[in-house]
């Protein structure tokens, strides 16, 4: 019979969690704090932002099944919605920039959502305490802009929303990044 303590389970990589905890802290500063003074200016800086950021974290998604076969199809779909959103909206910056306030926001949601729930699941399976806390925050992000992606006024609620997920989103996997490296 197999104890916990015999079972390891294997992590992504230190080094992924710690850039990808980087990249997130700097998308939530430079939402929160940049100096975008209009609205249309904040609205560039989001689609430019959040297509980097889709288009990044798909590539760890799909390193990561390298260094990690576990649940290797979730995160080769997750990785591969993520490479496309993130590709259309730095391909059609204006266009999604249009449609934030509805179908942009839903679909935000609903990556949220399913990336909350993997990360719950990684998180049970052992990947740490910052995955458990990245997995609510999605969860809870996801189910809010879903509810509401239809009222007026949601692009600038997901701004916020979006800044600060990836402030402690960021500060958390740092955290973890260094934890699991002294480990």
């Amino acid at each position: 019979m197999t104890t916990t303590s015999q079972v390891e389970t294997k992590q992504r990589p230190w080094w992924l969690t710690l850039i990808a905890g980087i990249l997130a802290l700097i998308v939530g500063g430079v939402l929160l704090w940049a100096p975008a003074k209009t609205k249309v200016e904040t609205y560039q800086v989001l689609v430019a932002v959040l297509g980097v950021y889709w288009l990044v974290e798909g590539i760890f998604d799909i390193v990561s099944i390298f260094v990690d076969h576990s649940m290797w199809g979730w995160k080769l779909f997750i990785g591969l919605i993520s490479i496309v959103a993130g590709g259309a909206i730095l391909m059609y910056p204006i266009a999604a920039a249009l449609t934030l306030p509805k179908i942009f926001v839903l679909v935000v949601g609903i990556w949220g959502l399913m990336y909350g729930i993997i990360l719950l699941i990684m998180a049970f399976r052992g990947a740490g305490w910052g995955a458990g806390i990245l997995a609510v925050l999605g969860i809870v992000f996801g189910i809010a802009l879903i509810v509401n992606y239809a009222v007026p006024g949601m692009g600038l609620a997901m701004l916020w929303t979006v800044a600060v997920f990836g402030v402690i989103g960021g500060i958390a996997m740092i955290f973890q990044a260094f934890r699991q490296r002294s480990a």
